[in-house]
Formats: structure tokens, C-alpha cells, sequence
């Protein structure tokens, strides 16, 4: 048998590679059940299905103990190493990725809580609809940057969140045209899911955005976080 010849330097520099590995994997986990949760959205927004509803308001206290621990495990690996600039970047950027998918996945169930109080055959549901359908489209994408490290497809993500700001505006003028019994109690709805929606395409933005700053080490691509 050859013996082992590294160093222990080497040896703990290896463990740390193979931690932040981990710690990248219990991302993505923690990454597809926000999307899961944005798949009941969907499904409650279309339909006010409350079996999905039921099981999303379920799911979310998942999420919030997958925030818990993986914070957890960040700060413990903060504590116990000495992390060189990259691997620093990585942590700190984790430790921002896990509070933008938690806020998505509570945003998600401010929609399901919300959408059977709207009428379906609307202009106005139809533009929540589509808002639903770019956030989630935005978070897919977003995602799919953060776990192929992509910044091509991650700079993709300030320029499509426009048209969500386009639908965001449209919805505010249908509000205002409300008129008849219930309006006022559909407009408090149809605010609060329009926001939530909207502000899920800005988590996105966020993701892409500091996955950027964890590639180039280019502060700039921070200022989305404190708008």
C-alpha cells in the first residue's frame, strides 16, 4: 500500500473542500423545495386548490428549518476555519442565498394564503397569472445560474425582471377600476399577491446578482441588495 504522503495542511484543506461541497449540495436542496413551493403557488393561484394550499403551509416550516441549519452550519465553518478570500466570498454569499430563498418561499405562501379571495375570470387575474408565471421563470433561471455557477446566465436576470415591473403597473390601474360590492377586499388581495410576485423577481435579481459578486469579487454587483 502507498502510504499517504500529504501534509496536514493538505488533509485539512481537503476536508474544507469537501465541506463547502456539501454545503453547496444542502443549497440546492434547500434551493428545489422553494421551487416546489412556487409550483403550489402556481397551482393555488389558478385553481384555490385547498389540499395544495394545505400542504404549502405545511412545506414552509421545512424551509424555515433548512434557513436554521444551513445558517448554522455556515457560521460553524466560519468559526472552525480560516477561509482564504474565495472560499470567504462562497460562505458569506451562501449565507445571503439561504435569506433570499426563504423570503421567496414565504412571498410563495402569502400568494396561496391571498388567492381564493380573487375572482378568476378577471383582467386583473390574468395579470397575476402572468406575473406568477415570469417569477417563476425568473427563479428557475436564477437557480440554474447558482448551481452551474453561470454569470452569462445570471445577467439575464435585471433585464427580464423588467417586464414583471411592466405587469406590476398594469395590475395597479385594473385595481383602480374596481367598482361593486366586495372591490375593497379584492384590491387588498390583489395588492398583496401583485407585491409578493413582484418582489419574488427581486429576490431573483438578487441570487443573480451576488452570484456575480462571489465570480468577479466586484462590489458593484451589491447594490441590488440595499435598493
Amino acid at each position: 500500500m502507498t502510504p499517504d504522503k500529504s501534509t496536514p495542511g493538505q488533509s485539512v484543506r481537503a476536508n474544507f473542500d469537501a465541506e463547502l461541497d456539501q454545503l453547496h449540495l444542502q443549497v440546492e436542496v434547500m434551493a428545489v423545495r422553494v421551487g416546489e413551493a412556487l409550483s403550489r403557488m402556481r397551482t393555488v393561484l389558478a385553481t384555490g386548490d385547498p389540499h395544495v394550499a394545505s400542504l404549502a403551509l405545511a412545506a414552509d416550516d421545512e424551509i424555515d428549518g433548512m434557513l436554521v441549519s444551513l445558517t448554522e452550519r455556515c457560521y460553524d465553518m466560519l468559526r472552525r476555519q480560516a477561509p482564504v478570500a474565495s472560499d470567504l466570498r462562497f460562505i458569506v454569499s451562501v449565507l445571503r442565498l439561504l435569506e433570499e430563498l426563504e423570503r421567496t418561499g414565504d412571498l410563495a405562501l402569502r400568494v396561496v394564503k391571498h388567492a381564493p379571495e380573487l375572482p378568476s375570470d378577471s383582467e386583473m387575474f390574468d395579470t397575476l397569472d402572468r406575473m406568477a408565471d415570469i417569477a417563476q421563470g425568473l427563479y428557475r433561471t436564477a437557480i440554474a445560474a447558482w448551481s452551474s455557477q453561470n454569470f452569462e446566465l445570471a445577467s439575464t436576470l435585471v433585464a427580464r425582471n423588467l417586464e414583471m415591473d411592466g405587469h406590476y403597473t398594469r395590475l395597479l390601474e385594473q385595481i383602480l377600476r374596481l367598482t361593486g360590492p366586495g372591490s375593497t377586499q379584492i384590491a387588498v388581495s390583489a395588492v398583496l399577491i401583485g407585491k409578493a410576485l413582484d418582489r419574488i423577481a427581486d429576490h431573483c435579481v438578487i441570487v443573480g446578482e451576488r452570484l456575480q459578486y462571489l465570480l468577479t469579487a466586484d462590489p458593484a454587483y451589491l447594490a441590488s441588495e440595499v435598493r
